[in-house]
């Protein structure tokens, strides 16, 4: 799993999740090294994230009460609704035309790195998930 966010005119350093990821390593690996300070550094920033149960339980809940991180209430059952699943499908089809073969998932974690790195800054602040 890839975990990333969009700002106007910034992105989050993309962070690797193996394994399955639950309410607590959301906080330990995600919010607390990553998301809230990303978010802190953007005045005024509203964090959007889909309805994941992980993102959903109430340890995170209070975890985001605690950093003062406002959240953008977010829809059931409406993930592709989310600006980052744009970044995704680019860097997934940039992914696809590369003529190289991907041996490993260390290489390929190395090759979604540098396309994130070559997309442009976007226009809405979010953060959310994505399988590989």
């Amino acid at each position: 799993m890839v975990w990333g966010a969009i700002a106007y005119h910034r992105r989050s350093q993309l962070l690797r999740i193996v394994g399955n990821l639950n309410s607590n390593r959301y906080i330990r690996e995600v919010l607390q090294p990553e998301a809230v300070p990303f978010l802190q550094s953007l005045p005024g920033a509203v964090f959007q994230q889909d309805n994941a149960r992980p993102h959903t339980a109430r340890i995170v809940k209070s975890f985001f009460a605690a950093q003062q991180v406002q959240l953008l209430p977010w829809p059931a059952c409406s993930p592709d609704m989310s600006p980052i699943e744009h970044v995704w499908d680019v860097i997934g089809r940039r992914l696809a035309r590369d003529p190289r073969p991907v041996a490993s998932a260390d290489e390929l974690w190395d090759l979604t790195l540098k396309k994130f790195a070559q997309q442009p800054e976007t226009k809405a602040a979010v953060g959310t998930t994505l399988s590989v």
